[in-house]
């Protein structure tokens, strides 16, 4: 690894499998070196895969196997700025379909725990507007929503 900050991210022995994940599904993402154990250690043995160095949207992270003992919470989550509805669509849809599960307000979690928040811009510029009641107005219909529904976001900003 070159970066002098990288995310690390524990898994029960999958860390493979959602670093290829990742990098099938997000843009600038890929797959680097995988190491595998030079000997036995608590959730696995010598030759198992220990760690996979991979990036997701440009942002190094290592997958560390370190076993069943610290499960992903959405205390960390990957915030990702949408542009448009069929970006935020395909995005959702792929942690959905392979495994994951839905939750409010545009996040949701993929099949290894990890917590994702699909978040288009117009979401953001909507709850941050200059004028309360618009932002408000915004805030309120996302609270409804599952997957951010772009167009009931516009129409909330609209009034």
């Amino acid at each position: 690894m070159t970066s002098k900050n990288t995310i690390c991210l524990w898994y029960d022995g999958t860390a493979l499998d959602a670093a290829k994940f990742y990098a099938q599904t997000f843009p600038d993402s890929s797959v680097g070196l995988v190491h595998r154990a030079p000997g036995d250690y608590p959730s696995g043995k010598q030759g198992d895969v220990l760690t996979v160095e991979f990036t997701v949207m440009g942002i190094p992270c290592l997958g560390l196997n370190g076993g069943p003992a610290f499960p992903q919470t959405e205390a960390f989550s990957f915030q990702v700025a949408t542009d448009d509805q069929a970006e935020t669509d395909r995005l959702w849809n792929a942690i959905i379909d392979n495994g994951g599960s839905p939750s409010a307000c545009g996040w949701c979690r993929d099949r290894w725990g990890l917590s994702w928040q699909i978040t288009p811009r117009v979401l953001t510029a909507a709850v941050t507007d200059a004028d309360p009641a618009v932002a408000k107005r915004a805030f309120d219909a996302m609270m409804t929503m599952t997957k951010i529904d772009i167009s009931a976001i516009e129409a909330a900003r609209r009034g």
